[in-house]
């Protein structure tokens, strides 16, 4: 399956948007509309940082996995997601630019390594409706690092 791209530009540094991210805790607050139960282990930030979760998307649930795989701060944090039995698995890559007029341009890709065969056969209808929740994770995100930029490093 193609994978799936959304991205936002945002008025902070590079430095700060990572700092955010790298925080597993801090994804909650932008994913919570479809991404439920949060339980986290590992450690706080950086690779090896999990989460498993319920995800409540195009009218079913599954739990997933998450597990932050790659930490290159403050350009990329890779994370791999496990769901339906393992019978799903994907990378969510953020990526994070800065823009020539100051501030960022972050990114999130979506991408299935392996795809039950519901969502191969329905995957436009599953590509458009994982876009259409990370939009709104993307515009999330951007209200959060408002919250938490001027409370960074205190």
């Amino acid at each position: 399956m193609k994978p799936v791209t959304v991205s936002i530009d945002v008025p902070h540094l590079p430095e700060q948007v990572y700092d955010f991210l790298d925080v597993m805790a801090h994804h909650e607050r932008f994913t919570n509309h479809y991404l439920t139960d949060w339980r986290y282990s590992g450690p706080g930030r950086g690779t090896g940082s999990c989460a498993a979760v319920t995800a409540a998307l195009g009218g079913t649930k599954t739990d997933v996995t998450i597990e932050v795989v790659e930490a290159d701060a403050p350009r990329r944090i890779v994370e791999r997601n496990v769901s339906a039995a393992g019978r799903r698995i994907a990378h969510g890559t953020y990526t994070i630019e800065p823009l020539r007029t100051g501030g960022s341009h972050v990114s999130f890709t979506y991408a299935w390594v392996r795809a039950p065969l519901a969502d191969r056969l329905l995957a436009p209808v599953v590509r458009a409706t994982m876009q259409r929740a990370n939009r709104t994770v993307m515009r999330r995100l951007a209200t959060e690092l408002i919250r938490y930029v001027p409370t960074a490093g205190s």
